[in-house]
């Protein structure tokens, strides 16, 4: 078996698992999440949706996650690959060490760690953009980076459109060109619900007294986990297209 076919059935197993309905642990830290939920101060529960907006901004209209990382554009599927997980692991382990290090401070220092752990993802996929051979620079990219990050922690009926998206990028891409459209129908609102659903009970875990700092740690662990699994897989469904292109 060739690596491009080993990559098509890991890519396969990956869309049947993002579709499993929930087991009974998920099921139950949603409930549990919601319970901690209401003990949490609105202001910090505020705190990642101001955050969300305002790193999203960045990252389609700055310059400020653009990586000093030059576009791999020669580079085989199998060597990104390689790279992409060299790359995630310096990443997990500064989001582990992140998430340690806030969530031993309580509530202060766990409101620090929502936008810092979201900039850390979103400087995660500009760079991985550059490992599979996608410049950052065009406004295009930018957005699929945005849609591999909403469909990481969105609920199923939104994943499965996203998903939808990102398959057929090579046709869709073509209104993102510019700015304008965008950001006329972007759905903040349920980026930002999704988002936060997606992340409660474990970070709101961090925030509780004596537990903080292995809660902080193992929640930036799995969080980047998730994102490190659809991020790769994304990309890997776009350039198995192209090289296909490529050869045709």
């Amino acid at each position: 078996m060739n690596y491009e076919h080993k990559v098509q059935r890991e890519v396969a197993d990956w869309e049947q698992k993002m579709f499993k309905p929930p087991g009974w642990v998920e099921k139950a830290s949603k409930t549990v999440g919601g319970r901690i939920n209401h003990l949490i101060p609105p202001k910090v529960q505020n705190v990642i949706t101001t955050t969300i907006r305002s790193i999203v901004r960045t990252a389609l209209f700055g310059a400020e996650y653009t990586p000093r990382r030059p576009v791999q554009s020669t580079m085989d599927l199998e060597a990104a690959d390689q790279e992409a997980k060299d790359l995630f692991a310096l990443y997990q382990k500064i989001a582990v060490a992140e998430g340690a290090g806030t969530g031993a401070g309580g509530i202060i220092l766990g409101m620090v760690d929502f936008p810092a752990l979201i900039a850390i993802k979103m400087k995660f996929l500009f760079e991985l953009a550059h490992v599979y051979g996608y410049d950052t620079k065009h406004f295009s990219e930018r957005v699929f980076i945005l849609k591999v990050f909403q469909m990481t922690f969105s609920g199923p009926d939104n994943r499965a459109k996203l998903l939808d998206s990102i398959k057929n990028w090579h046709i869709e891409k073509e209104q993102w060109l510019s700015d304008t459209e965008y950001s006329r129908t972007m759905d903040w609102e349920t980026f930002q619900i999704e988002y936060r659903d997606a992340i409660d009970f474990r970070k709101m875990l961090q925030m509780l007294p004596g537990i903080g700092a292995i809660a902080g740690a193992w929640a930036n662990y799995t969080i980047l986990e998730e994102l490190r699994e659809s991020a790769m897989n994304a990309y890997r469904l776009r350039r198995l297209h192209d090289d296909f292109e490529v050869r045709s």
